[in-house]
């Protein structure tokens, strides 16, 4: 065996490397998280804050999230943009805010598709990590994850069919449903959620488009009264890392963040969420002043009539941003989703 002979030089740079390897271990960092609902929202209660407390518990303290809600830091629409431009260390995402933007995700917009908040996250989560690189190259996509399906809440009824609502202005939660609006013979008002009680009370709309609990949270429960009982539709919310703040984590801090990153994630922190929109239905369904339409077979095919449309139109869109198959990568979304248990049958 040939001898090994240690130089002072050779000692030295040992102990640099040493110290290196101490430093980046020992890496603080603190970042913001921004998101736009209130703070006393379930997706913060049973959602964010256990999610930036296990990634500091998995730190060993040396990762701290700091939550910023109700658009402290930016309005709701810019929050893709905060993450990508470093104003933010991670922003809670709407895709749906900027219509056309990102025309793949919108997938998860599409009426009719989901069944719940739970397994559907996991699923969804799964499907977008094949595409995220493509459609969001400008960040680092940590995870999705969908609200219990919402629907129809309006002012005035009946809203049993997809011509009751012809006229009405109505608030859409994101870019596909929108559409949908404009072919029910709607008018879409685009305003992010914490400003539809000042467009509802004020009359510049006639309806929003939401989950349950979300009208208790932004307050209108007492001005939508008149609610179309069908679990219409789904919003993806992405979580946007910016990219150089991902880049300046250690190893050791990075490989934190990637277990944080996760469709086991995605799922945990809608869960708790989805089960609040449930009891919020079930509740409101006992309030005398609370008035459910349900549609009957041939509302119901009207309804699908014009969900087939959005989806034809959503396909062509997905192919004109450079998806080669988007009916087969529908598909396969729409099989995951089954599998897993959140599927809209």
């Amino acid at each position: 065996m040939k001898a090994v002979h240690w130089t002072a030089g050779s000692a030295l740079a040992l102990s640099v490397a040493a110290s290196a390897i101490t430093a980046a271990s020992a890496q603080e960092v603190t970042w913001a998280f921004s998101h736009w609902v209130p703070p006393q929202s379930e997706v913060q209660v049973s959602g964010f804050e256990p999610w930036a407390r296990s990634i500091n518990e998995a730190s060993n303290g040396r990762i701290q999230i700091d939550i910023y809600p109700a658009q402290q830091l930016g309005a709701a629409a810019d929050h893709y943009d905060m993450a990508r431009d470093g104003v933010v260390d991670i922003g809670f995402v709407n895709p749906g805010y900027q219509a056309g933007r990102f025309p793949i995700i919108a997938a998860a917009e599409l009426p009719f598709l989901a069944s719940n908040a739970t397994g559907a996250s996991r699923a969804l989560d799964e499907w977008y990590a094949q595409y995220a690189a493509q459609e969001m190259p400008d960040v680092h996509f940590c995870m999705v994850h969908l609200h219990h399906p919402g629907t129809l809440h309006a002012t005035r009824g009946p809203v049993a069919a997809p011509s009751d609502f012809a006229g009405m202005n109505i608030r859409p939660p994101q870019a596909t449903i929108a559409r949908m609006i404009s072919l029910m013979g709607a008018s879409p008002v685009q305003v992010p959620a914490p400003e539809m009680r000042a467009i509802l009370s004020s009359g510049g709309a006639d309806a929003t488009v939401s989950p349950w609990d979300s009208l208790r949270l932004f307050g209108v429960e007492d001005v939508v009264t008149h609610h179309l009982d069908l679990p219409l539709y789904s919003v993806a919310f992405v979580y946007a890392i910016n990219q150089a703040s991902y880049d300046a984590l250690s190893p050791e801090n990075r490989a934190v963040i990637d277990d944080h990153c996760t469709p086991d994630w995605a799922e945990r922190i809608a869960t708790g969420w989805d089960h609040v929109d449930v009891a919020a239905y079930e509740r409101m369904k006992q309030d005398p002043a609370q008035t459910f339409d349900t549609p009957n077979a041939e509302q119901l095919a009207a309804w699908m009539a014009v969900a087939d449309q959005v989806r034809a139109e959503w396909a062509d869109n997905a192919r004109a941003a450079g998806l080669a198959d988007p009916e087969g990568a529908l598909a396969d979304l729409q099989a995951r989703l089954r599998a897993a248990g959140g599927a809209y049958e």
